[in-house]
């Protein structure tokens, strides 16, 4: 039996009307938009999504356009592709939103109930006593910290000699430096010798998350299948209760100033709403969240840079009259515009969670001219919006200069790595100045080129965007 994606829906009859200063509804109620012919339950679109996400939705989005349905039984879902129904979803409706319930609960599975999953009045209780450490001043406190990160990775990369360049394991050497910088903002503290250990934790992490992502329930983790999955949680969880046991141990006097001395301070000062454990989960969240993305964009960086040698000389030369052989400062990171091009770029062509996490409608709303029910829910494919051809002429090309200051402007909403509305990315100011001070660093030491015979890598998605075998670029050290 095969049905049309476009009947009533038989779920949401008697809604309420549409809040006025609402969009007005163009097409009649009870109507969807176009999307693939399903059989009964409409599944066989969820093992499409399982094998390949990106293909399926690419494929959709050229058939049925901007807004695609998808009747997947019990559920409706809205593909929205287009950059003003994506901002007008998620700023003008975002009050009516609340992410996809499934999602929370496999994210909470390792991050507990940190500000990343709560919803309501935990997240804005949550999202305002963090806010501050993220703001744009603060963060450009730690400049000198991440600086002094990279410059201590640096040092041990075995590059090759001028004209030589040696084979490396760009996306892992990148993952340990950030790692670093993470656990050194956090917590006063070096990765060290755990750095390997939690790189391999972490990925295995985000893997098991994107499986689950597609099971209506997990198993329990005492399920005897399930030992890998309690390994990889354990090796997380002791990385962060470690260092908080070991903060709680030393006097308050002598707590460094870092963002688990903000918490722990939260934690004193409110204890009913600040439990210990609601401190260990913002920092397990922290420190998922605060180098796996930051990694992940810093690594495909280096591959655009290797394969475009004229961005990477210009992004150089740009790095070297502003920083004179010094390490950055934060007076330096508004001079180091083109490079901020490059890192742009980057992030449109490979953004490092290119899916943002599916929202569900708590009552009617009118989105680009159709009733949409309540409890709908709304994929929000990020990569399908920065490879608009429509926005982004040849949009598989590198070309930092899409970024320039005197390029057309780009659409508000067409580019958004750190997502938008209330729920943007909380660190998204930290993470720029991150990108910035290790890539300038980068630069300021060594050539990236493409090894003889590499292939272009193929990106594969798992909660965040890596590499399928890796990523592997030529280093040598420049010839100062």
């Amino acid at each position: 039996m095969t049905t049309s994606t476009s009947p009533q829906c038989p779920f949401h009859g008697g809604q309420p009307p549409v809040p006025s200063g609402e969009t007005p509804a163009i097409q009649p109620r009870g109507a969807w938009p176009p999307g693939p012919k399903v059989r009964l339950t409409g599944w066989s679109l969820l093992a499409r999504m399982a094998r390949d996400m990106p293909a399926a939705l690419r494929a959709w989005r050229a058939e049925y356009g901007d807004l695609v349905h998808l009747r997947m039984w019990p559920e409706r879902e809205l593909v929205v592709a287009d950059p003003a129904l994506v901002r007008e979803l998620l700023v003008q409706h975002h009050d009516a939103l609340v992410r996809w319930e499934r999602g929370i609960e496999v994210f909470s599975q390792v991050q507990g109930h940190s500000v990343l999953v709560a919803e309501g009045a935990a997240w804005s209780a949550k999202r305002q006593a963090l806010q501050p450490e993220f703001a744009p001043r603060p963060v450009k406190a730690f400049v000198g910290t991440i600086a002094a990160a990279a410059s201590r990775a640096l040092d041990a990369w075995q590059a090759g000699a001028p004209g030589r360049p040696r084979v490396e394991a760009i996306d892992s050497a990148l993952t340990a430096l950030t790692m670093d910088v993470i656990m050194r903002m956090m917590f006063s503290s070096e990765i060290g010798i755990d750095a390997r250990r939690a790189e391999g934790a972490v990925h295995e992490a985000l893997v098991m998350a994107n499986r689950e992502m597609f099971w209506p329930a997990s198993w329990p983790d005492w399920m005897p299948w399930n030992g890998r999955k309690r390994a990889v949680k354990a090796t997380l969880a002791e990385l962060v209760t470690r260092q908080v046991e070991a903060r709680l141990a030393m006097p308050v006097e002598a707590w460094p100033a870092d963002m688990l001395a903000r918490l722990l301070h939260l934690h004193r000062q409110q204890p009913a709403a600040w439990p210990l454990r609601a401190v260990v989960d913002e920092c397990m969240t922290a420190f998922l969240a605060g180098h796996e993305t930051t990694a992940v964009t810093l690594a495909w960086w280096a591959w655009c840079m290797a394969s475009n040698p004229e961005a990477q000389d210009a992004a150089r030369r740009e790095v070297d009259g502003v920083l004179e052989g010094r390490a950055p400062l934060e007076a330096d990171l508004p001079r180091l515009g083109y490079l901020a091009q490059t890192l742009n770029e980057t992030m449109r062509l490979y953004p490092a969670a290119p899916i943002l996490m599916s929202r569900r409608s708590t009552r009617e709303i009118v989105l680009g001219g159709w009733t949409v029910p309540k409890r709908t829910m709304f994929m929000i494919p990020v990569f399908l919006l920065h490879e608009d051809a429509r926005v982004f002429p040849e949009p598989q090309a590198f070309r930092p200069e899409r970024f320039a200051p005197d390029a057309p402007p780009i659409p508000r909403g067409a580019v958004m790595p750190f997502g938008a509305g209330p729920r943007v990315c909380l660190g998204q100011h930290l993470a720029m100045a991150e990108l910035t001070v290790v890539a300038a660093m980068v630069l300021q030491r060594f050539n990236l080129s493409v090894p003889e015979g590499e292939k272009a890598p193929e990106p594969v998605l798992n909660i965040s965007l890596r590499p399928k075998d890796g990523l592997r670029v030529g280093i040598e050290r420049r010839n100062l």
